[in-house]
């Protein structure tokens, strides 16, 4: 049930941390990847290593999620001819750090793009193609600030708590006709999007001694979720932001 072998999926900001977790993952469980990034480069990156140390084959691509043109203008190139595209995971994002006040109107217009506007036209894009075929998994990176609203990270949360909004909309237009869509939601993870505030001795604190699991997460912690929500072990489960965040939101 959980074996993607014979697909293809598409992984957005696959060239480093939870991108490059979820790209290497799905390759393990048997999907050929076309990989997405702004700085992804077409050969020798460390997203094309993993995935095809695995047996399975790569192409990359870089795009930036900043640009509406070239967010259209792949999303032309992977899904013309006979290509088939089974499984998109919609993770390309971005961060900004400003007290409400202070935060800079280009930088939330940035946000909204990369984060949100794009995210949707590279599925709609995309969609058609599952959707005739009977067939797909749309599975999009949440955040712990779906359901919570941060601090300093007004835009940021505005762009992810749509997402799980934009999860639930879509899964009711396409789940009955093959196509689920879900989301994953990380907790606070060791990544790049976190170094601030794993570098604030008294944040990083406070943040770990709310996790129940004890530890941060480390980007291979999402390889079970993203491989399920894309399998058809996860036939029946549509519409949901799935919590991966070692009980954060329980405590």
């Amino acid at each position: 049930m959980f074996d993607l072998t014979g697909r293809t999926a598409l992984v957005t900001g696959c060239s480093r941390g939870l991108g490059l977790a979820m790209a290497a993952a799905l390759a393990s469980a048997g999907a050929d990847i076309v990989g997405v990034s702004a700085t992804l480069a077409a050969e020798g990156s460390e997203a094309e290593r993993r995935v095809r140390a695995t047996g399975r084959s790569f192409e990359g691509h870089a795009v930036d999620f900043a640009d509406r043109d070239a967010v259209l203008r792949f999303a032309r190139t992977v899904t013309e001819g006979d290509r088939a595209i089974d499984i998109l995971i919609d993770n390309a994002g971005t961060i900004e750090r400003h007290p409400a006040e202070e935060h800079p109107l280009d930088a939330w217009d940035r946000l909204v793009q990369v984060n949100l506007s794009n995210q949707f036209a590279l599925t709609q894009a995309v969609a058609p193609g599952m959707l005739a075929r009977g067939w797909g998994r749309v599975v999009f990176t949440a955040s712990m600030l779906s359901f919570q609203g941060g601090r300093n990270v007004s835009g940021y949360t505005a762009t992810k708590s749509a997402i799980a909004g934009l999860t639930k909309s879509l899964s009711n237009e396409w789940s009955g006709r093959g196509v689920t869509v879900n989301a994953i939601a990380p907790g606070y993870f060791r990544t790049d999007n976190t170094q601030a505030l794993q570098d604030d001795p008294d944040r990083a604190a406070g943040i770990l001694g709310r996790i129940p699991a004890g530890r941060w997460g480390e980007p291979d912690d999402l390889a079970g979720a993203v491989v399920f929500l894309a399998s058809d072990a996860a036939a029946y489960v549509t519409g949901v932001t799935l919590p991966v965040d070692g009980g954060w939101l329980a405590s």
